[in-house]
């Protein structure tokens, strides 16, 4: 006996022993009313001459764009009597028309597949997709893979498909495979086996069938069989141990059929380059007797060179079928072929029970997924139905916990420190990465850096600590190519011997195999493709916001088997995402665009931003209108908007509270303590706690600003003001406009020297923040601005926030707040609005603050956090708590100690429909931001609603602020 036959003997003898215990103990075709079943298949099947038999193991294929391939079907189903179709490239409105039409005219319904292995969006336009099994073998928690599986299901059972020739369980042990690669779950028997049960069940409980693919194997080839017969040259136990492992496990679970490739097996076949789809010992020995499968047989595609390349067209069919396959996929010539079939049959040469069982094991599908009573496919709503908000949802999940950190020497993952981090980006590959650098910048300043060669850019990088070098490659296809160029390894290299550098890749993971040398990366990211959520998603990581939690599919090298990859845990930075995912409705959500819209067209504002954040992720952040009603600057996510009053929650408190912490104030600190100037004075008993809840009996407000205006010509008086700088006069109010240094001390005097009310009740205050503006930058001997961007805006990685914004940013980039005539006479832009704060050189205590929504979210959300952020304490929970507490509710003050609340009756800054818990306040530019712990939300809204006029208070008679709030409560679903 030669050495062959007996490798082929033992192996089918370890078969018989191996898959005694785990063959298909029932019968996957099976409905749920097996007894009515039966009736309708043998009614069906008696019904039936021998061409219309013949003609049910037929599926065609057709591209719904290509009217010429109607008509062919209209033929092949009039003619031939064709038992399915298989769609492939077009639209779904298209499809859904010609299925109707075609299972019309059908006598026997028909049994509808498609290459959907990742979603419709495989084979059709204007459909979704999910990620591709590469990067769903990353993920750790297998029941998103099923979830996976169910979405796209739910696509192809409303598109009218019965099969998704799903899932793929080739083990890609070959990282040069050309055509499997991205469409397998890894190189791991396991995991590969754990996902596409996952996958397969979630497609059944769906109601679509599954077809596992490609047996008995194609993970380890280097050709394409669409274009050529590929060789599996292992041995029969090595096949059997790896290989078909999926294969055993997903059929005892209950799989559809199986979809045989067209692969030269010497191992398991003796005929010389013989395809395994026609091959009897494969087909019929091994997987239908040995294995026990009792499920449907699909060839792969008849008109791949792997299987036509000998034959006339029509003429492999009939060997296809003897060999024991039951649906001939996509057969070149289905009229030859059909007559070659029943030529066998009239002959003897294949016998009617070997035709009744594959007719009937199709016509059992059929029923099984309802095809005894098809109902047309329903087109309205088609489109939308195919991509929803819950699929995206998942999409996000899906990317999210593929992110896999392969290496994170020293803790470089995630970046912490942003006050000493100097970040730039390096982009590589011939992909947009514009999405993952958008996203790093909502955490920190990241500059990207670019230069045409490889000294300037080195020198560029100098004076930097941290490089993130993104890897881009474009995912418009799952065989698009993913390699470093040369170049690019050596500019890596470079790059890596004189920098910290983090690597991204957003392609698959055998990308990295080209790298020489791994010694002097910190960090490596595998974010497995482009797509704009998946570079999110890896920023996210990157800068601490998610965990990292995805393992690679595959190994790279010796130094990063399957398996590898470290778990972060997140360091509370806002994260980004979907409303759904934390609870919340997106549909009820968009009433907030009506509402914006509205006031922006009836000029309540000329644009604004709105942020909302639930359990700490940012779920709406969107921007509307223009800078100004002349609509020549639209609001983006970097416009800065002057924040008025939000400035004392938002710097001055902050700092209080941090010097309460360290034991220096306390409520009970008296105003006299703080300035010794206020000993004699009236106001010298005034407590801290008090004054901060504006319940101290100082004035509300005094217009310092008018005393300075010459009461004869009614502008600026000389005596106050110069147009240019020099030592006396270097304040500047705005544009052209310096006051004397020395007028902070007249503030002072004015306050100290100003009336009290005569009756203790509540009423809001600037005076307080005046006060403890020159306390703070007292004591620390320092500017508020930098005081507050050291301790409190640069760790949190605040870089659109501070004062004085023109010193950092360019003027276009500030929303301007009013075209002032009574005291600027200029169009107020990049210098702060109020008067008072504009007087101290732009630097308040109660205004003067510069930021976008995105930042001001970052601040409240440390509120909700308990005082940490990015893995900083900036304040104690305690010390928060204590000072958003309404001490003086029952005297009627809602204030907490510097913080605003929710109304004590009907009217008041909220919707009334907030927690008693909840804090934030308002600015009179336009501005508001609020938390609420009970909830976990965050609501940040920016105007200029006083541009062009101050005086415009549409937006605060139509309550918009607190409309919108009142809409966010009501998107709230758990």
């Amino acid at each position: 006996m030669s050495k062959q036959p007996l490798a082929f003997f033992y192996f089918l003898f370890f078969l018989l022993i191996s898959f005694q215990s785990s063959a298909q103990s029932g019968n996957p075709l099976a409905a749920d009313d097996p007894v009515a079943q039966k009736a309708w298949v043998d009614s069906v099947y008696t019904s039936m001459n021998l061409k219309q038999k013949v003609g049910q193991l037929f599926m065609a294929s057709i591209w719904s764009k290509n009217e010429n391939e109607a008509d062919s079907i209209r033929k092949l189903i009039k003619e031939n009597y064709i038992g399915g179709l298989i769609f492939s490239k077009g639209g779904p409105v298209r499809q859904a028309r010609l299925t109707n039409e075609f299972q019309e005219m059908s006598e026997v319904p028909l049994l509808v597949g498609m290459d959907a292995e990742w979603g419709l969006a495989m084979r059709l336009d204007s459909t979704f997709a999910l990620p591709w099994n590469m990067t769903l073998g990353a993920i750790q928690n297998n029941k998103l893979v099923e979830e996976a599986g169910a979405a796209i299901s739910r696509h192809t059972r409303r598109l009218g498909v019965h099969f998704n020739f799903a899932p793929v369980v080739d083990i890609n042990t070959n990282p040069d495979n050309p055509i499997i690669g991205n469409r397998s779950f890894g190189e791991d028997k396991i995991n590969v086996t754990d996902k596409a049960l996952a996958f397969m069940n979630g497609m059944h409980a769906e109601g679509v069938l599954s077809s596992a693919k490609h047996f008995p194997g194609h993970g380890d080839t280097d050709s394409d069989s669409h274009k050529t017969l590929p060789t599996i040259s292992f041995p029969a136990e090595r096949i059997n141990e790896v290989e078909l492992y999926p294969y055993k496990n997903l059929i005892n679970k209950g799989l559809s059929s199986v979809m045989v490739a067209h692969l030269n097996v010497p191992a398991l076949e003796t005929k010389q380059e013989l395809p395994a789809s026609l091959s009897k010992n494969i087909v019929t020995n091994i997987l239908k007797r040995n294995m026990g499968f009792n499920g449907l047989i699909f060839t792969d595609a008849l008109d791949m060179k792997g299987v036509s390349r000998d034959k006339e067209p029509g003429e492999v069919d009939l060997d296809a079928f003897m060999a024991g396959n039951d649906v001939l996929l996509m057969s070149e010539d289905v009229s030859k072929a059909s007559e070659n079939i029943m030529e066998a049959v009239n002959s003897g040469k294949i016998t009617e029970q070997r035709l009744e069982l594959s007719v009937k094991k199709i016509l059992n599908a059929k029923y099984k997924v309802g095809l005894y009573d098809f109902k047309p496919i329903e087109t309205s709503n088609l489109i939308a139905d195919l991509s929803t908000t819950k699929d995206q949802v998942l999409l996000e999940s899906l990317f999210e916990n593929a992110v896999t950190l392969v290496k994170n020497n020293k803790a470089v993952i995630p970046v912490k420190k942003l006050d000493k981090q100097k970040i730039a980006y390096v982009n590589f590959g011939n992909a947009d990465g514009s999405s993952f650098l958008a996203q790093m910048r909502k955490y920190a300043q990241v500059d990207w850096v670019k230069a045409e060669n490889l000294s300037t850019l080195i020198e560029k990088l100098e004076k930097y600590n941290y490089v993130v070098v993104g890897f881009h490659k474009s995912d418009k296809s799952p065989w698009a190519s993913y390699k470093f160029t040369d170049k690019e390894l050596v500019w890596l290299h470079e790059i890596a011997r004189k920098n910290k550098i983090v690597l991204s890749i957003f392609t698959k993971p055998y990308a990295l195999l080209d790298v020489k040398s791994f010694a002097n990366l910190e960090g490596i990211v595998v974010g497995y493709q482009n797509h704009p959520v998946a570079q999110e998603k890896v920023a996210q990581v990157l800068f601490g916001a998610i965990d990292a939690k995805g393992k690679l599919p595959v190994s790279i090298k010796n130094e990063f088997p399957a398996g590898t990859g470290f778990n972060t845990k997140d360091i509370k930075r806002l994260s980004y995402g979907l409303p759904e995912s934390v609870g919340m409705n997106s549909g009820r959500l968009q009433k907030i665009d009506t509402i914006v819209n509205k006031a922006i067209e009836k000029k309540m504002t000329p644009g604004a931003q709105i942020l909302i954040a639930r359990k700490g992720k940012v779920v709406y952040q969107k921007n509307f209108g223009y800078q100004t009603y002349e609509e020549e600057l639209p609001v983006t996510d970097t416009t800065i908007y002057d924040l008025a009053s939000l400035t004392k929650i938002l710097a001055t408190l902050p700092m209080v509270m941090q010097l309460d912490e360290e034991g220096i104030l306390s409520f009970d600190t008296r105003l006299g303590e703080l300035m010794p100037e206020f000993e004699n004075s009236n106001k010298k008993n005034i407590r801290l706690q008090d004054m901060l809840m504006h319940y101290a009996r100082l004035q509300a407000w005094i217009p310092f600003y008018i005393s300075t205006i010459d009461p004869k010509t009614k502008k600026l008086s000389e005596q106050y003001y110069k147009n240019v700088p020099s030592e006396k006069f270097n304040k500047q109010v705005a544009n052209g406009i310096y006051i004397r240094r020395d007028i902070e001390d007249s503030i002072v005097d004015i306050i100290k020297k100003s009336d009290l009310e005569r009756r203790l009740k509540y009423k809001y205050s600037d005076l307080p923040y005046y006060l403890l503006k020159y306390y703070l930058e007292s004591h620390y001997d320092n500017s508020l601005a930098d005081i507050t961007q050291e301790r409190l805006y640069e760790p949190l990685g605040a870089n659109y926030t501070g004062y004085l914004p023109r010193r950092r940013f360019d003027s276009l980039q500030i929303a301007p707040t009013e075209d002032d005539k009574l005291w600027r006479n200029q169009v107020v832009r990049g210098y702060v609005h109020d008067q008072g704060a504009a007087m101290q050189g732009g630097v308040g205590g109660h205004a003067g603050l510069f930021s976008n929504a995105n930042d001001v979210a970052k601040i409240m959300q440390t509120y909700i956090n308990g005082g940490t952020y990015g893995g900083e304490e900036f304040l104690k929970k305690e010390t928060i708590d204590k000072y958003n507490t309404c001490y003086y509710c029952k005297d009627d003050v809602r204030r907490g100690v510097g913080f605003d609340k929710p109304q004590l009756g009907e009217s008041g800054p909220t919707c009334n429909c907030v927690s008693m818990i909840s804090f934030g306040h308002s600015g009179f530019t336009g501005t508001f931001a609020w938390a609420d712990p009970e909830e976990e939300i965050v609501y940040v809204f920016l105007s200029n609603r006083t541009y062009p006029d101050s005086n415009n208070r549409k937006l605060i008679r139509e309550d918009i602020r607190s409309e919108i709030q009142k809409v966010i409560y009501e998107s709230i679903e758990f």
